[in-house]
């Protein structure tokens, strides 16, 4: 590429990047939780088939998101250069460029629930700049076109005024990042709120075998797994918090966060685990949640024979659609407020969160929740159920080996292998392990308080020398036995067992 060339592409380049930084800014000093990148971002996860989503999670795990975050950038970044060559043929040529890439971000961030007009600012802002910025970048260049004798002049006022607009886009970015405080004012009403009797009480000794390696009874909250569709999870104070529940039901009911956490709290270990989890997998954990029953809040409302699911909706527009009779049984499926005894972290759904013992996240577990809609299954279906998930969604009976990983080598001779294994809403009879396809000898389990917790599981074998095949699987409290037949997670769970290779020597 010519020098010439060059800096046609670098114009653009550097007038898109101050467009972003501005857009950005601008964003955060609103503190709207959706730029224009963030709002694309989100739109293509919604429309992006099951199986791909799929796909994704399995391949990068907790990477999906920044990797499409940083393809849509890398793909603006080929648009920018672009724009900056065709300002060589004409002012208004790139303005088509910019024009289109804005007409896009405006309409990812207006079909985000809530949106409005102030929401499109950023979008305004970002095309504005570009379109000013650009023409800034552009001007030298045009005229050392016209005048070869001041090229060498103009393509020094060119880079003086690139350097400047590279370092006031940073400026400008860097700025917006500590003014928009939204988020660590957010942040920091959670760290000070008090819920009675949840946030000063001391925490049931935990169950545990003691064996090293084995996940711990307790899932801290920043190790617990988080699949979302957001790009950046919703910021919202307890006092701006309300929750609304409609539909089939005689009576509505609209709670403020102080209305919630001033009635009678449950609390209750359960693990949540994803439906994306692979046999073996880490998408997978266990905690103490306090908070709501939901079938304490729908019993007053006179729900209607016709209703068979109540439709979820989160502050940034997902949703799902949950079979009514988990709601309302004796289990306890709940507005949760508290995660191990503190307020939700902000990934993890504060200030208030649906957990349903028993269920897939997918179908039941909404972060950030606002809406609960009373409805039927033939009138409401969830997200990933319109990418081909099943509707209901009940959790399969799993276990997994924690320790020794695979491929280890260990000394031959006695070998502890251990690990977890959960069945929600129906418990862990037993657990066995199988070396090389012979008897399958029997772990000893932890102690548990509920079926709705995983259970540590230990035995210690006989492992000659040489490489072996260890596999383990699980029997439910209503004798189910764990199925050895492989199957993928979609669209209701992975069924197998999980099976590792090590060395004894």
């Amino acid at each position: 590429m010519t020098t010439r060339r060059m800096h046609w592409v670098l114009a653009g380049v550097l007038a898109g990047l101050a467009g972003l930084a501005t857009s950005y800014a601008t964003a955060m000093v609103l503190t709207i939780r959706e730029s224009p990148v963030v709002a694309v971002a989100e739109e293509l996860i919604k429309v992006t088939p099951g199986a791909v989503a799929e796909r994704a999670i399995a391949v990068l795990g907790h990477y999906d998101k920044p990797a499409l975050v940083l393809g849509i950038l890398l793909f603006l970044l080929v648009c920018f250069a672009g724009a900056g060559l065709l300002a060589r043929g004409g002012w208004w040529r790139p303005v088509l460029v910019w024009c289109a890439l804005a007409g896009l971000g405006l309409a990812a961030v207006l079909v985000q629930r809530g949106a409005g007009v102030v929401d499109a600012l950023p979008v305004v802002v970002g095309l504005l700049t570009w379109i000013t910025v650009h023409s800034a970048l552009t001007d030298a260049l045009h005229r050392g076109q016209r005048r070869p004798d001041l090229e060498s002049h103009e393509r020094r006022v060119f880079l003086m005024v690139a350097g400047a607009i590279t370092a006031a886009s940073v400026g400008i970015a860097v700025a917006g990042r500590f003014v928009g405080a939204g988020r660590r004012h957010v942040e920091q009403s959670r760290r000070l709120l008090r819920i009675p009797g949840v946030t000063r009480r001391q925490a049931p000794p935990a169950t545990s075998l003691g064996v090293k390696g084995i996940a711990p009874w307790q899932t801290p909250n920043e190790d617990f797994y988080r699949i979302d569709t957001t790009i950046a999870p919703p910021t919202i104070e307890p006092e701006e918090w309300s929750l609304r529940i409609h539909g089939l039901v005689e009576r509505e009911l609209t709670l403020s966060f102080t209305d919630l956490v001033a009635r009678r709290m449950t609390e209750s270990w359960i693990t949540l685990n994803c439906v994306s989890n692979k046999v073996g997998g880490g998408l997978v954990g266990n905690a103490r949640w306090s908070g709501v029953r939901i079938a304490d809040l729908l019993a007053g409302l006179g729900v209607s024979d016709e209703a068979d699911c109540v439709l979820q909706t989160s502050h940034d527009g997902w949703f799902c659609a949950t079979p009514l009779t988990t709601l309302t049984d004796d289990r306890d499926a709940m507005l949760a407020v508290a995660m191990n005894g503190r307020p939700l972290p902000i990934e993890h759904g504060f200030p208030v969160r649906t957990i349903v013992p028993g269920l897939y996240g997918y179908v039941s577990a909404t972060k950030w929740v606002v809406d609960l809609e009373v409805s039927t299954f033939e009138r409401s279906v969830g997200f990933w159920t319109t990418k081909g998930w099943s509707a209901e969604g009940p959790v399969k009976i799993a276990s997994r080996i924690d320790v020794p990983r695979s491929g280890d080598e260990v000394p031959a001779g006695e070998v502890t292998v251990g690990g977890v294994a959960w069945h929600q809403q129906t418990g862990i009879e037993a657990v066995e392990v199988q070396v090389d396809g012979g008897e399958w000898a029997t772990a000893a389990l932890g102690r548990v308080p509920s079926v709705d917790t995983w259970v540590q599981w230990a035995v210690t074998l006989d492992v000659p020398e040489g490489d072996h095949e260890v596999r383990v699987r699980a029997i439910g409290k209503d004798g189910d036995t764990q199925t050895s037949v492989e199957r993928a997670p979609d669209p209701d769970g992975s069924t197998g067992l999980h099976t590792i290779e090590i060395s004894a020597v």
